[in-house]
Order: C-alpha cells, then sequence, then structure tokens
C-alpha cells in the first residue's frame, strides 16, 4: 500500500503543482492533504482548484487545518472592532477569493485513520494533535509532552502544522511531521510531502523535498493583491516565505495585544518588527 501526505500549502500554486506532479507519477493507492491548503498566501481559488483536479484523478481525503477553520470563522463572522479587522485582513482576502467555495471546507475531516489491508498497523493523519490543529509537534516539544497528543495502539502518527520535518518514536509509535509544500520553517525552502509505505509487514516514511519556481511565487504574491490588499501583516508572512523561517509568533508576543488594545497601529507594529529583523 503506498499512500502520499501533504499539507501547508498556504495558497503557493507553484509547489502544488511540482508536488501534485510528483504525487501523480508515483501513482499511489491514497492521497491525504493534511490541511491549510489555504490562506497566507496569494492563489486561494488555484490551490483549490488544483486539489479537486487531483481528487478526480486518485483517491483523496481532505483534512481542514487551523486556516481552513479561520477562513471559515472568517466568512461567518465580521470583525470585532477595525483593530480585529487590522489583524485578520490576510484572512479575509483569501476568504474573499474563495467566496461560497469556502463552504467546502466544512465537509472536511478532522483526522483520518486506516491500516494496511489484512494488517494491524494502523496509520492516524492530523493535521496537528489530538489536542487540536493548532497543536504541533516539533523537536522542541519533550517526550514528556507528547502524552495527550497521539492516539493510542497507532503505529505511524503523520502530522504537519508546524512547517518543519521531524522524525520520533514515542513509546513505540513512530511520528512523522511531514512539513509544507508552501512555507517551510526549517531553512530549506523546497516543499516537503510524505510518502507512506506498506511493506514487510511495517509501515516506512520518506520525506520528498522538492525545488519549485520562487520568482513565479513572489510575483505571484505581489500580482495578486495579497501583499496590497492583505494588510502589513501580509509583509510579515512573505518574510517568512522568503527566509523559510518563523517569525509571526516572534510578532505576536511583541504586538498583537497591543494593536488589540490600540496602543500601536497595524502598520507601525510590522514596520518596527521589520525594521529589527
Amino acid at each position: 500500500m503506498r499512500v502520499a501526505v501533504f499539507s501547508d500549502v498556504q495558497a503557493n500554486l507553484p509547489a502544488m503543482e511540482v508536488v501534485a506532479e510528483t504525487i501523480l507519477r508515483w501513482a499511489p493507492d491514497l492521497v491525504v492533504l493534511a490541511g491549510d491548503l489555504v490562506n497566507r498566501g496569494p492563489r486561494n481559488r488555484e490551490c483549490l482548484d488544483l486539489y479537486l483536479d487531483l481528487s478526480r484523478r486518485l483517491h483523496c481525503v481532505a483534512l481542514r487545518g487551523n486556516h481552513e477553520d479561520y477562513l471559515l470563522h472568517c466568512a461567518s463572522h465580521p470583525p470585532l472592532d477595525p483593530h480585529d479587522a487590522a489583524l485578520r485582513r490576510f484572512a479575509d482576502w483569501s476568504a474573499s477569493q474563495l467566496g461560497a467555495r469556502v463552504r467546502l471546507f466544512e465537509r472536511w475531516a478532522d483526522h483520518l485513520d486506516f491500516p494496511a489491508e489484512g494488517w494491524r498497523q494502523w496509520v492516524h493523519v492530523t493535521h496537528g494533535t489530538l489536542l487540536g490543529n493548532r497543536n504541533g509537534i516539533s523537536a522542541s516539544i519533550p517526550d514528556a509532552g507528547l502524552e495527550r497528543k497521539l492516539p493510542p495502539q497507532t503505529e505511524l502518527f503523520v502530522t504537519a502544522h508546524t512547517h518543519k520535518v521531524h522524525r520520533r518514536t514515542f513509546q513505540g509509535t513512530h511520528i512523522l511531521n511531514i512539513g509544507s509544500v508552501g512555507s517551510p520553517f526549517d531553512g530549506d525552502t523546497r516543499s516537503s510531502h510524505a510518502r507512506l509505505e506498506f511493506r514487510n509487514g511495517a509501515w516506512h516514511g520518506k520525506i520528498v523535498r522538492l525545488g519549485y519556481d520562487r520568482q513565479r511565487m513572489e510575483r505571484d504574491c505581489r500580482n495578486s493583491g495579497f501583499l496590497d490588499q492583505g494588510g502589513p501583516l501580509a509583509r510579515v508572512i512573505f518574510e517568512e516565505w522568503r527566509r523559510a523561517t518563523l517569525l509571526m509568533p516572534h510578532w505576536n508576543r511583541r504586538y498583537r495585544q497591543a494593536v488589540l488594545e490600540g496602543r500601536i497601529s497595524m502598520e507601525r507594529a510590522v514596520a518596527e518588527f521589520m525594521g529589527g529583523l
């Protein structure tokens, strides 16, 4: 049995095109999209269309990530005030690109369990962990912090969310974080996805890293309206993509509450942060 798993495309169409073409050539028995196909990037409609086309050609299952949930929230709930509107402007821009199609995400599941046919070695795939799709597993999480994150009696636990490839084994469960197709945060700008194969009575996971046209992605960010209309935070997101490193949590810790309380404007908060990089 062969299974391809990808996640965190973040509306990066050139990266997804390369991954989709590679998956089609490999011709797995199952393809799992483990969330965050959209948001934080310029080509939301096109990435959704490409996934739907892939699902017509191969057996595919889509899972919701935190960004699908966020766009569903933005589509259903107006901003609380101008400060909240400034914080979610890039997500509202993404939701407006998708229009009524954002409701497709309501049909996507939270997790997927499957065994190899005729065997009891189970695989569990989800965007985050059992604690939610914003709860990830990375190298910085100690083993003691994994107790409630994993399902029992699972041979292979496949996760994403952190945008960093990571492997480890905990209490007999092999953990594989597949990283990100569209915006890795591990210093490697290439996209990543996973190939799972069941052979010799066990699951084996392989990470595939692929280069893609980053100049085209940069043009998409500039020409689509993402940088101009997505608000100041879109510049931080773009810089994360460009550097392949995590920046938003640092901005959030320093400025988020101050912006919400009106103590600093969004424009100034982003300008100060970017100036200090």
